[in-house]
């Protein structure tokens, strides 16, 4: 048993990391300290100045651990790689809903290529970016195409050299084909790609020169048709250059620019990439669950987990907030660059200009994302709103749940509870209940305990909630249904209605009643049947969700009686395989009917020697029993 207070006595006054773990043994949340004891002892004193979210995880801990650092430069670092390893529910998490793509340059490679990547690694080569999607990396590869013409076919260097023409791409001149045999020399070849990555790294101003001094070495040495050629990328490169946006004229800094915007509890964080005075791209990221924790913190937990795998790292970052920890990230990032890294809060002038123009963008980030939010809304809506009028109810019924019974002559009685949420099946928050308040086949009493169990479990959550031990999105029957579906007629409706005012529960419900083809017919309510026409929207989804909880529970009830039949004491009796353990079961149901059957009830199921085989296995025994 884990003492806490043994166990904060014992920590020491040193920096490091401490890693907090629930009962299950996972890690829900790590965090970096200057001073271990001091740090993590907080969490474990009064609450009275924690946040919700504080407050059930520091519940949710079982025990902790904590690993002792040099510095607390070793303990960010390490913090950092323990999130992104294990991604602690607990933890700020980067979701950008994608992986942004990069270009990569194999610049370690002897006869090096460019390529599109969505992956970073630490294989000695150069990436670039990120991109902000696929169309943006490829009209970035695309003009390194026209200005630079590198090969981009299969051919590998120098084994293919001399080996085959030419491909198309040479004869359009958009290729400068070092597949000929004394066209290009290794180090001309290695020179292409390194004033491919100057480029990319938005370092024109050194390109530029480099270029022009080697147009003018070409043309002393009568090269003309490679001075040309030089000539032509510097103008390209020119032309680029006007096409981009410019930040400063003067003090050309390479710099990130870093703001947020929040929306329901959101933040959407968006960085800006400066490199020589121009802007050469920018991301946006999302980080859930945001609502308690202050900005500077936020955009602290972004700047760790963004520059953990960052290849590029600027000279300076601009932050719309105060960074939390902002002097030993810099100590951090400035280990990683290798020279100064400053992270700045600008309050006035042009770099606060800058943070506005950016933080601008991160509100667009967020309205976007409510739009989208409330178009998906309104196009999920359409059917609840037609349930709610077809039953004159005042409010939508957004959440809609279904219950059906399921058993084999009253044995093994489950029940299934699916939802539906916005009108299509969220199947996240289906349950499935075992009943256990009686046996036999008795589908009112069965569904009155699913209810009850179900509203039941929803109250304790409730209270947990309120207790700060539980927190809102990782509760199982909240919230609470605005509509119930039952799968039966008057009889259910009945024993459901009786159970839910027992309780105090005013959720609307309606049976779902079926023909005498067993197929959907329409709703039950108080007043009597409401008709439905086939055609209508109402029906189909009505359909659909009878379908839907019949097959569930069905589903559940197999699953469970398959697994009674595979962990049963009829596997100890010579000769009855899987097939015939499944003949007998589906005769008669229980283990307990087959142990009770007359040899002639078993020869009806099976054959006489099988029947003989399990009548006498049970027979003795009940002889030793006795």
């Amino acid at each position: 048993m884990f003492n806490f207070e043994e166990e904060l006595k014992n920590l020491p006054e040193l920096p490091g990391v401490y890693i907090m773990h629930n009962s299950d043994d996972e890690i829900i949340y790590v965090g970096k300290a200057k001073i271990l004891k001091n740090r993590v002892r907080q969490y474990f004193g009064s609450n009275k100045n924690h946040s919700p979210k504080v407050i059930a995880m520091v519940n949710n801990v079982a025990y902790f651990e904590y690993i002792v650092t040099d510095s607390e430069i070793e303990a960010l670092v390490l913090e950092c790689n323990l999130i992104k390893k294990h991604r602690p529910k607990y933890n700020i998490l980067l979701k950008d809903d994608k992986q942004y793509p990069y270009l990569k340059v194999s610049i370690n490679k002897d006869y090096p290529r460019i390529y599109m990547s969505r992956t970073l690694k630490k294989d000695g080569a150069k990436y670039f970016g990120p991109y902000t999607g696929m169309q943006t990396v490829r009209a970035a590869l695309e003009i390194v195409q026209k200005i630079f013409k590198p090969p981009l076919c299969s051919r590998k260097f120098p084994e293919d050299i001399g080996k085959g023409r030419p491909c198309l791409n040479y004869h359009i001149n958009n290729c400068f084909a070092p597949c000929i045999k004394g066209s290009v020399s290794r180090e001309e070849y290695r020179r292409v790609f390194f004033d491919i990555c100057s480029f990319l790294e938005g370092d024109h101003e050194k390109l530029l020169a480099d270029m022009h001094a080697q147009m003018i070495e070409a043309s002393k040495n009568t090269e003309f048709e490679k001075a040309a050629a030089l000539r032509d990328k510097i103008e390209a490169v020119k032309r680029f250059e006007e096409k981009q946006k410019i930040i400063n004229t003067d003090r050309q800094t390479d710099m990130d620019i870093i703001a947020s915007s929040r929306f329901g509890g959101k933040s959407f964080v968006e960085i800006f990439f400066v490199r020589g005075g121009k802007i050469t791209g920018h991301c946006n990221y999302r980080i859930d669950d945001t609502q308690d924790i202050e900005n500077g913190e936020v955009l602290s937990d972004f700047i760790k987990q963004f520059y953990s795998e960052a290849e590029n790292i600027p000279k300076e970052i601009l932050a719309e907030h105060v960074i939390v920890d902002a002097d030993v990230i810099s100590k951090w990032l400035s280990e990683k660059r290798g020279s100064k890294v400053n992270i700045v809060t600008p309050q006035k002038g042009e770099k606060k200009q800058l943070v506005t123009m950016v933080h601008k963008n991160a509100e667009m980030a967020a309205e976007n994302y409510r739009i989208n939010n409330i178009k998906y809304s309104e196009s999920k809506n359409k059917i609840s709103a037609d349930i709610a009028k077809k039953l004159s109810m005042e409010k939508i019924p957004v959440r809609i749940e279904s219950y059906d019974i399921s058993n084999i002559s009253g044995s093994d009685n489950v029940a299934s509870m699916v939802v539906f949420v916005n009108g299509k099946p969220s199947k996240k928050d289906y349950r499935h209940f075992k009943i256990k308040s009686f046996e036999g086949a008795n589908d009112f009493l069965a569904m009155q305990e699913v209810i009850y169990r179900r509203f039941r479990h929803a109250k304790d959550e409730e209270k947990k909630i309120e207790e700060g031990t539980l927190l809102a999105e990782e509760a199982k029957f909240l919230p609470l249904p605005d509509l119930i579906l039952l799968d039966g007629g008057k009889g259910q409706m009945s024993s459901v209605k009786e159970i839910m005012e027992a309780i105090d529960c005013d959720v609307p419900v309606y049976g779902m009643v079926k023909d005498s083809r067993h197929r959907t017919r329409g709703l039950l309510s108080d007043a009597g049947e409401i008709e439905l026409s086939p055609l209508d929207s109402v029906f189909k989804f009505i359909t659909k969700v009878q379908d839907e909880v019949h097959r569930s529970a069905v589903t559940y009830h197999r699953k469970l009686r398959n697994k009674n039949m595979t962990k049963s004491e009829l596997d100890d009796i010579k000769g009855v395989g899987e097939v015939k353990k499944g003949t007998l079961m589906k005769h008669f149901g229980t283990l307990e009917r087959i142990k009770k059957a007359s040899l002639e009830e078993l020869c009806a199921a099976v054959d006489k020697r099988t029947a003989a085989a399990v009548w006498e296995y049970f027979k003795e025994k009940k002889d030793v029993q006795t």
